[in-house]
Parts: C-alpha cells; structure tokens; sequence
C-alpha cells in the first residue's frame, strides 16, 4: 500500500466527526416535567415502606452481629 493511500484512509479516521444538524437529530426520549399536583401514592408508598423496612433489618442485624461478636470474645 503506497503511502499516501494510508494517509488518505488515516486521515478520514483522525478528522472531527461532524455532528447531525439539529433538525435531523432527534432525542430517543421525551423529557417532560412529572405532575407535582397529582403524585403516584403507590410509588411514595413502596418507597417509604421499602425504606423503613430496611432501616429496621439492618438496625436488627447489626444488634444480632453485636450480640454474637460479645458471646464469641466472651464479652458478655
């Protein structure tokens, strides 16, 4: 391959891509702002109860983890 063939092909590879116009591109999604005036009770509902339920495991496990690591070391 002569040099200047690899140039050429070279330097279509290092060139700036040129980016679509704004007319031809177009988003995949629709943004659009989430009613404020009617909130999804359902999702605020597993959210919370997901969020305290956690909070209570692990505040459990961690005293059950205490508990065994006292007994362990003979601690207690």
């Amino acid at each position: 391959m002569a040099p200047s063939a690899w140039l050429r092909r070279c330097s279509r590879l290092l060139a700036p891509a040129g980016l679509p116009s704004v007319s031809a591109a177009r988003s995949k999604f629709y943004v659009r702002d989430p009613p404020h005036d009617k909130p999804d009770w359902l999702k605020v509902g597993l959210t919370l109860g997901t969020s305290v339920f956690l909070g209570f495991y692990l505040i459990k496990q961690h005293n059950d983890d205490v508990l065994e690591y006292k007994r362990r070391n003979g601690l207690e």
